[in-house]
């Protein structure tokens, strides 16, 4: 069976094959992607508006076709693959909006440097490959896609092999959309490819959403070649339940947390750390609410949590689960796959848990969370930065003094307090310790991959301002 290829996991089925590119191929993808680099260098922010804004049309009109493309490949339920659409259609608006205020040049100091003018300019660098995941098939896509294109880079796609239609139909959508030919490229490879492209001169940084082997190897190669990489590498996010919070809303959106997208999200909540003072009340109420969920066919809109994207992820989920119950955990609700067809898992609560169990410092990819018991905030504290992973957080609180050490002492890329954490195209995303580095989304998205650079004018100069240039 060729390794890129439609899946449907709520059944099973192959539906759809392609071939890999050959390196020929490959190759004369990278070159009409920087070919489309040059042409982009000639146009203004203004343009690329336009082309953004066209996209996001289009994917308004298309919504229900796209995320139906979307549940047949990875298995989200309809209803997520719709919003996920009007959330990247957001997002391409977002920064057709803000681009040239993103882009615009910023005065500096200049009698302090000795100059007439000092300004510093953001200016794209080229080809920027996207290494991207399944889970957020378009989203995580377009978080990267938009703010590159509108900064003047072209993007190379290496999507993951499971999703080859979702990446093909988003090439086409900047295509109609008005963008050159080649700005935005899909090339249906295998893994072992990206270090080809990354080697290749023409290609100047890469961007990766991940597992922490992949974005490891990604940086090793960009090391070697001297190339700018973001990292998004997944997490095991911690979900802290204080004496103070509302109990009742936050199980509430614990299981939201949790089940999201079938339990299959980087910013999901994994670890739900409980204060001793509402850990009955918690635990009772968030295993009721997860025993609730409807697990089923993805285009049931009645669905909550559709299968998992693959059979071999469901059954890491499920060696985990057992894994804790065979060292003495709980389960307090589901633990056992359903029978029949696709590669379904029952949302699940396991607490009890021990340093001994994968789960206490594993990332559980699917809908299982684990529970756990402290009896204070430094516990509390403690247990959550107690991974390799620096992703999201959760934090529910209603002492103002709680929220500011929360705010201060979670060691995470993002701290939500008294909500879910969610990625926003006006707040920067990104994590610390083994979730990676560099931001995607907001201004810094934007200008990760952009040419910083430092302007320094002396005398004699024109006497235009800083300012003027907005690209």
């Amino acid at each position: 069976m060729p390794h890129i290829a439609t899946t449907n996991p709520a059944t099973g089925q192959v539906l759809k094959t392609y071939e890999a590119m050959s390196t020929e191929q490959l190759d004369d993808a990278i070159e009409r992607t920087d070919l489309a680099f040059h042409q982009l260098l000639s146009t203004t922010v203004d343009q690329r508006a336009q082309w953004m804004n066209a996209a996001a049309d289009l994917l308004d009109a298309e919504r229900d076709e796209i995320a139906r493309i979307m549940t047949t490949e990875m298995g989200k339920t309809y209803v997520a693959a719709q919003a996920e659409v009007t959330k990247c259609a957001t997002a391409a608006r977002f920064y057709a909006d803000k681009a040239p205020a993103f882009l615009a040049d910023e005065p500096a100091d200049a009698d302090a440097v000795k100059a007439t003018r000092a300004f510093i300019r953001y200016q794209p660098i080229g080809v920027v490959l996207a290494v991207m995941p399944w889970n957020f098939p378009l989203w995580q896509v377009m978080r990267f896609a938009a703010p590159a294109l509108m900064a003047g880079n072209t993007g190379l796609l290496k999507h993951a092999s499971n999703v080859p239609q979702t990446a093909l139909l988003l090439e086409d959508v900047f295509r109609r959309a008005g963008f050159p030919e080649g700005a935005f490229t899909t090339v249906l490879v295998d893994s072992e490819a990206v270090d080809h492209i990354l080697s290749d001169p023409r290609v100047r940084a890469a961007t990766l959403t991940g597992s922490e082997p992949a974005g490891r190897s990604i940086a090793q190669i960009a090391g070697r070649e001297l190339k700018k990489t973001v990292l998004e590498l997944g997490g095991s996010d911690p979900f802290v339940v204080m004496p103070s919070a509302d109990v009742d809303r936050a199980a509430e959106v614990a299981t939201t947390a949790r089940c999201q997208n079938n339990g299959q999200s980087c910013i999901a909540a994994k670890r739900f750390i409980v204060h001793t003072d509402v850990f009955d009340a918690f635990a009772e109420k968030f295993a009721a609410n997860m025993a609730a969920l409807r697990v089923g066919d993805p285009m049931d809109p009645n669905t909550d949590v559709g299968p998992l994207a693959s059979e071999r992820g469901r059954d890491e989920v499920h060696a985990q689960v057992r894994d804790a119950v065979d060292n003495g955990a709980t389960v307090l609700c589901g633990g056992e796959p359903p029978a029949g067809d696709g590669w379904f898992y029952p949302p699940t609560v396991v607490t009890d848990l021990t340093p001994k169990m994968r789960m206490w410092s594993e990332e559980v990819f699917g809908p299982v969370a684990g529970l756990f018991r402290v009896s204070s905030y430094e516990e509390a504290i403690e247990v959550a930065n107690g991974t390799s992973f620096g992703l999201g957080s959760n934090a529910w609180t209603r002492d103002p003094a709680e929220q500011e050490r929360f705010a201060t002492d979670l060691d995470a890329g993002n701290v939500f307090i008294n909500g879910m954490t969610t990625s926003y195209p006006e707040l920067p995303f990104g994590g610390v310790k083994n979730s990676g580095y560099g931001r995607e989304l907001s201004a810094l998205g934007m200008r990760e991959f952009c040419n910083t650079k430092t302007v320094w004018v002396g005398e004699g100069a024109a006497s235009a301002g800083a300012g003027a240039h907005a690209e």
